[in-house]
């Protein structure tokens, strides 16, 4: 007995919906996945690596066979596993999806159909849902909107008043949130950092709430966040949008900034990223910080590179904006977040007009 398993395209899927099973290795579904899937591997990274290398240094079918011996005593587990699932969200399509469509997904589909679970398979897996996303951002990219940045120091809370905007409904693109990295040479600190895919992907999903608003919220951030790039659209709104420049106490900053990436639980990560600045500093300052360090001073260790090292770039990098940038200074984090607020509102009705 066979079963036909059915197929559907990734314009067909209802991502609100559907109950997504993603059989690729866990290395795979880490790097990138389709919203709120489950992974039930059919291979551990190990394995689909010794399948990999079986299939490339001997044949397909030698490969097909070691896959096929791996799965057998896993059998029971997928089915249990998916009819779990199953019994818990009944009123949820299942769409069991690997990397283009292929063999992986085709097995397990196969199997639970032919136990009686209901399921259908992503036509093209994962890829099909990477090129939906290219093509999504390419549209978004000719989409007319206007910008307001909000720029500043390393250290003037531009994020925490981000997050603020955006709890209170304002159109907040927070690009380093999508990204699980704060910027900086310390930014995957305490943070899980994204793919580029998976980083596409919540781009494209956030444009897309906000794709009534005629104006975006974003950080002036560089093209580059830790493993993410960012698109030319959003650089280009970067370079001509409203500017509104922070300023926020120098010590204040340094405080933020201790509080934000912890040297006392981080040690390690701090030394670390310091070191791969190191050779951009000049001698005095390396002399300076190296004591500040042994005494672990990391206050003392944050002023230095604020003064010496993250200033002085980010006054290179202010001068190459297109725009005039409105100045707004602040003491206080809530301070910050309504004398923003009221640019904004005044923003809004020049935009109108």
């Amino acid at each position: 007995m066979t079963v036909q398993v059915a197929q559907v395209k990734i314009e067909e899927v209802n991502f609100d919906q559907d109950l997504f099973i993603d059989v690729r290795s866990p290395g795979e579904f880490a790097e990138f996945r389709l919203p709120n899937a489950i992974n039930v591997p059919l291979f551990s990274n190990e394995e689909r690596a010794q399948v990999g290398t079986v299939f490339k240094r001997n044949s397909r079918e030698e490969a097909i066979e070691l896959g096929l011996a791996l799965y057998a005593p896993k059998m029971e587990y997928f089915y249990k596993r998916i009819k779990d699932l199953q019994t818990e969200m009944p009123n949820r399509r299942i769409v069991v999806y690997c990397f283009r469509g292929g063999l992986r997904s085709r097995t397990i589909a196969g199997t639970i159909g032919l136990l009686g679970v209901d399921c259908v398979q992503l036509e093209g897996g994962i890829r099909s849902f990477r090129k939906y996303i290219q093509e999504g951002l390419e549209q978004e990219a000719q989409i007319q909107r206007e910008y307001l940045v909000l720029s500043g120091h390393t250290g003037t809370r531009k994020t925490e008043i981000l997050n603020q905007l955006q709890n209170k409904g304002y159109p907040v693109i927070d690009l380093e949130n999508l990204a699980g990295h704060r910027g900086s040479i310390f930014g995957y600190i305490g943070v899980q950092p994204n793919s580029q895919k998976q980083f596409d992907y919540l781009l494209l999903k956030r444009l897309k709430q906000l794709e009534q608003s005629p104006y975006v919220i974003i950080e002036g951030e560089s093209k580059r966040l830790g493993r993410v790039i960012l698109p030319d659209f959003l650089l280009e709104g970067k370079q001509i949008g409203e500017r509104l420049e922070l300023h926020y106490p120098f010590w204040a900053r340094v405080e933020h900034v201790y509080q934000t990436y912890d040297p006392i639980k981080y040690k390690g990560e701090i030394q670390e990223g310091i070191d791969k600045i190191t050779k951009y500093l000049s001698y005095e300052l390396k002399e300076e910080m190296k004591v500040l360090l042994d005494r672990e001073d990391y206050k003392g260790v944050f002023a230095k590179l604020l003064e010496g090292y993250y200033d002085p770039r980010y006054a290179h990098k202010f001068s190459s904006y297109k725009s005039q940038a409105t100045e707004l200074e602040f003491e206080t984090l809530d301070e910050g977040v309504e004398k923003v607020i009221t640019y904004i509102e005044h923003y809004k009705t020049m935009i109108k007009k």
